[in-house]
């Protein structure tokens, strides 16, 4: 295929696009009708479209998926008419692709595609995954349908990279497609590959080339209709179901509806995996369908457009998802399915004799997070993420590697399961090759990079992606050393409360090295502190070697339900022995397959249990959702205060409050200053009693000789009560016999013994008390 420049004319800023948008001619109304409903005055047309198909010729080993699909496609076209009918792509055709394709580099799916007819596809941000040359070399001479990236612009000029346009002839009319890629694209692949790129807004990009299409001029290309093809589309969230929703939360998908001119008669979307036909706004206030037809290939879009020949316009059209049903007999006689299930029959075989053999086994399932029965919610935490995390950091920390820290895993990067029952010849709970392959199909290389202590809490923390973007939360999975506390209602950029490594608050100072994929090391998914860390260095250890030496080191891996991150709201960072507090805790509950709902969280002050508290289950909405909630209050106990008999002028005591749920035994932490109330201390040497200053001393009873004992010495106040005490008489303010002792008052002056009760050995105490502290505080160290 050549990757000329159709119709790149010298582009243009970004004032004078808009400008020449402005002055462009407005769209036509078209109305919405049923399917087969167009009026047989028009010319119709018939347009399939697939979205984000990631080379799912074979699912579960046998084609069935590959070869249901193909079907599918030729029996549509079958009906609505070969020469009126054409075949197109919303981009990630190949990349993320389970074994059988991934295995031979996705060539089995590209001649699939090739045979199936498809003309011509946006570029996806996968069709970037091995960089732009492999895109330009190896990808588009196997392709024989254009590859269209309106928006990808060779770095730092407006020189098209790729084909911005294609030209279809269908039903006797020329069809002009343009595609874009989401402008995230840099984010989503291995930024390295794409070094050589810019990616512009796709919306300016589309109604830019609209323009030529329509502008009657011959030497930037003309078509009779204009479909655009975005590898960008609706935002994840259960709220989100509709398209005034959609609009209305803003983003890239509402400036796709919003923005997208009128010469634009039809929009095709992808990128997000979602299913929908919905009737947009268009510009003069008519509409326009807008599509997207889930993922994998388990739909095809199918868009009929009514063309009026006297006018030039598109008046009426109808969009809808066509369920992908299992092959018919009639398609065994059909030359284009045969010729495409042979070639899933090859790779289906070729990548058998690879992928069968065993490398370990599993004792349960190990899964990413499900919603309602389907996998990857990307949203939440799950055991495949972590386990995944935890062995990037094995990996990283064998003999004769660099060692690291902390191990992190992307969510997207999870493409399939670790089930316990097999999908094929294996015994129950054999993981093969092939399946490891299929959860880790990038081929990225591992690497490390160092962050500081306060990187890594923004690392945490761009969890929570930028505004506007489609995923609004993108959950790491993290090596089981680290846990954190977030609230997630805090303003952005201050969620995150508390991280814990190796069982200790991390320390913002100290470095800790990290372990990933190329894809996140260098600033995938949105996660740019990465490429901001120092030291990056790359292994040379693929994923999927290290994904198959974890296992092949270990008789059995077992899910671990431990969830490593908790939200709670109003969490305490001082207590006070003595006194109540009350905070919420949630979010205790993975969604992976198998993991048990929590039914209580037993809550330890240091090593004091203060109580176990009823975990309350159901989904809490928000971002991200999360599961079980428990309402906490307790009271500080009074050992947790500074030890009797340690003077005031040492610090306060520093501990941990940690909450230890069941039965799934996650397990959070976090750091709190406990300040003793009011302790007493008891002087026992009448040579070293401290006499009250009259000057100081206060008494509203003749018959009570009350006084306050403060220290003002250190950071702290404290008082103290001396054994010379007089219980005579009634305090003042009580109508009983209660009585007080009374309270003597040191001397404010400073000077021997000043600020502390007790002789010259407590003083003593307390110095050394406070060294010891302070010399704690000193070793606190790198982490590497």
């Amino acid at each position: 295929m050549s990757l000329k420049k159709r119709g790149a004319s010298l582009l243009v800023g970004a004032g004078a696009i808009t400008a020449l948008v402005a002055t462009s001619g407005t769209a036509h109304a078209a109305d919405p009708v049923e399917p087969g409903g167009i009026d047989p005055s028009l010319t119709t047309i018939n347009l399939l479209n697939i979205n984000d198909f990631h080379g799912r010729i074979d699912t579960d080993g046998t084609g069935a998926s590959g070869k249901a699909f193909a079907c599918t496609v030729v029996e549509t076209r079958a009906q609505l008419g070969e020469d009126s009918t054409a075949l197109l792509s919303a981009g990630d055709n190949i990349g993320a692709s389970p074994f059988t394709s991934a295995s031979q580099e996705d060539l089995p799916t590209i001649q699939f595609l090739n045979t199936l007819g498809l003309e011509a596809s946006a570029v996806g941000n996968h069709e970037f995954d091995r960089g732009f040359s492999d895109l330009t070399g190896r990808v588009s001479q196997a392709a024989d349908f254009d590859l269209l990236g309106a928006n990808v612009y060779e770095r730092g000029t407006t020189t098209p990279a790729l084909d911005e346009y294609s030209i279809v002839e269908v039903g006797g009319l020329k069809v002009g497609v343009v595609g874009a890629v989401t402008q995230q694209t840099p984010s989503l692949v291995s930024p390295q590959g794409v070094s050589g790129l810019d990616f512009g807004d796709p919306v300016e990009a589309v109604n830019r080339v609209a323009a030529q299409l329509k502008d009657g001029d011959a030497t930037n290309g003309e078509a009779d209709i204009v479909v655009a093809e975005y590898h960008e589309g609706a935002t994840e969230g259960d709220d989100l179901t509709t398209l005034d929703a959609q609009v209305a939360a803003g983003g890239a998908f509402a400036d796709i509806v919003n923005d997208t001119a009128g010469e634009v008669d039809a929009i095709f979307t992808g990128h997000t995996h979602k299913g929908y036909a919905w009737d947009a706004p268009a510009p003069d206030g008519g509409t326009r369908p807008i599509i997207q037809s889930n993922s994998y290939g388990d739909t095809l879009g199918q868009l009929q457009l009514g063309f009026d020949e006297e006018t030039g316009e598109v008046t009426q059209y109808s969009a809808t998802n066509v369920e992908v049903a299992d092959p018919t007999d009639s398609c065994a006689s059909n030359p284009t399915y045969t010729s495409a299930s042979a070639i899933v029959d090859e790779a289906v075989a070729t990548a058998g004799e690879l992928g069968k053999k065993v490398i370990g086994t599993v004792s349960d399932d190990i899964t990413t997070a499900h919603n309602d029965g389907a996998r990857d919610n990307r949203q939440r935490e799950s055991t495949l993420g972590n386990l995944t995390a935890d062995i990037w950091l094995d990996a990283l920390n064998q003999p004769g590697r660099g060692g690291a820290d902390i191990g992190i895993m992307n969510p997207g990067g999870l493409r399939d399961e670790l089930l316990y029952e097999p999908t094929g010849d294996e015994e129950p709970g054999e993981v093969t090759y092939a399946e490891a392959a299929s959860i880790n199909p990038f081929a990225n290389t591992l690497m490390t990079v160092d962050l500081t202590g306060a990187q890594v809490v923004t690392l945490l923390e761009q969890q929570w992606q930028p505004e506007g973007s489609s995923r609004p939360f993108l959950k790491l999975g993290l090596s089981d050393n680290v846990t954190y506390t977030y609230d997630p209602d805090a303003a952005a950029g201050s969620r995150i409360s508390s991280v814990s490594i190796d069982g200790e608050p991390l320390d913002e100072g100290a470095t800790y090295t990290i372990a990933s994929g190329s894809f996140l090391i260098g600033g995938g998914d949105n996660f740019t502190v990465l490429a901001e860390g120092s030291n990056a260095k790359d292994t040379g250890l693929i994923d999927t070697d290290a994904f198959v030496n974890y296992f092949g080191a270990r008789d059995e891996v077992s899910p671990d339900h431990r969830k490593q991150a908790v939200a709670i709201t109003d969490q305490p960072s001082e207590l006070t022995a003595g006194d109540e507090v009350s905070f919420t805790a949630s979010g205790f509950d993975l969604t992976s397959l198998g993991s048990p709902t929590n039914s209580e969280v037993e809550v330890f002050v240091g090593d004091d249990s203060v109580g176990t508290f009823p975990i309350t289950a159901g989904l809490i909405q928000g971002v991200p959702t999360r599961n079980g909630t428990a309402d906490i209050s307790f009271t500080v106990p009074e050992q947790a205060g500074a030890p009797a008999g340690i003077a005031a002028a040492a610090d306060d005591d520093t501990s941990q409050v940690r909450l230890v749920a069941s039965p799934s035994d996650t397990e959070v932490s976090f750091p709190v200053t406990i300040t003793a109330d009011e302790p007493t201390s008891t002087t026992t040497d009448p040579t070293t009693s401290t006499t009250s200053d009259p000057t100081t001393s206060t008494s509203s009873d003749p018959s009570t000789s009350t006084s306050t004992s403060t220290s003002t010495s250190g950071t702290g106040t404290r008082t103290g009560t001396p054994t010379a005490t007089s219980t005579s008489g009634t305090a003042p303010g009580t109508d009983g016999d209660v009585t007080g002792p009374v309270v003597e008052t040191d001397d404010t002056t400073p000077g021997p013994g000043a600020g502390v009760v007790g002789s010259g050995l407590g003083l003593l105490l307390a110095a050394g008390a406070a060294l010891a502290i302070a010399g704690a505080r000193r070793t606190a160290g790198r982490r590497h």
